[in-house]
């Protein structure tokens, strides 16, 4: 039986990388149909978010996250044979089956459907290139049901929240989707707003959708993620916000305050 797998990592867009893993997954279950999603290196937050939108949304039955994303901060002391995060399994109330590096906040956004969360008995370290070398056999055994690779039960309570006030992705028109919510904007439809992104202050309009602004205008937008409490959009409509902004760090504070004449 086929099954759709999200191939969710760093690697870098283009980077042969999600070829080997690809490849090695395919060897463990050929049936695997792979789409693969290229975050910034190192970036858990960008990580965390596409997980989340991927797996909370309309999807092919036993559909399949796996995701490697290892900034391996968890110790900044010198690391033996490679060692870092854990790789982990974790199934949500909808069914869908995620594997990924419990690294930052990678499971931050899917925290509150988690239904079951499990270490996986599968080394950890003895490879630079570990979602290549070892990872591939959990996905293919746990597709196939061969639930002994699952180990202890892990507490999704030590899963930290999903930051606040941050980017969270940068997508191909220039718009900054950011980890803020609709139901944290107090501000009323209509109203000017300053948005500050590491010291840059632009005028923006807190605005229901995108387009209900003028060409040229910025707006404080409610996106298209984030389902039944979207997530926030800075959108310049006929331009590129994350410009407007001068290329800010992918990990800037976003702040929102009212407007200053």
């Amino acid at each position: 039986m086929s099954i759709f797998l999200h191939l969710v990592a760093d690697y870098g867009k283009n980077d042969p990388a999600f070829n080997e893993v690809k490849q090695r997954l395919l060897y463990h279950y050929p049936e695997f149909v792979i789409s693969e999603t290229s975050v910034p290196a190192f970036n858990t937050i960008s990580t965390g978010f596409w997980i989340y939108q991927y797996a909370m949304g309309q999807h092919p039955e036993k559909m399949m996250i796996y995701s490697n994303t290892a900034p391996r901060k968890d110790n900044k002391k010198e690391r033996k044979e490679n060692a870092g995060e854990h790789f982990i399994y974790a199934k949500l109330e909808n069914g869908v089956k995620i594997l990924a590096v419990n690294s930052g906040f990678t499971f931050s956004f899917i925290k509150p459907y988690i239904k079951e969360l499990k270490a996986i008995n599968i080394p950890n370290q003895g490879s630079q290139f570990r979602s290549r070398d070892f990872y591939p056999l959990a996905a293919g055994k746990i597709v196939k049901g061969e639930n002994d690779i699952l180990g202890i039960d892990l507490n999704p309570e030590e899963i930290p929240a999903i930051p606040t006030n941050r980017i969270a992705w940068v997508d191909g028109y220039g718009n900054i989707k950011t980890t803020m919510r609709k139901s944290q904007i107090t501000y009323e439809q209509g109203s000017k707003v300053q948005v500050i992104i590491d010291g840059v202050i632009r005028t923006a309009l807190v605005s229901g959708g995108s387009f209900s602004v003028s060409e040229g205008e910025l707006a404080l937008s409610f996106g298209s993620s984030g389902y039944e409490d979207p997530f926030v959009e800075v959108f310049l409509r006929g331009g590129d916000a994350y410009t407007h902004f001068n290329n800010p760090s992918w990990y800037a504070d976003i702040k929102i305050q009212s407007f200053i004449s």
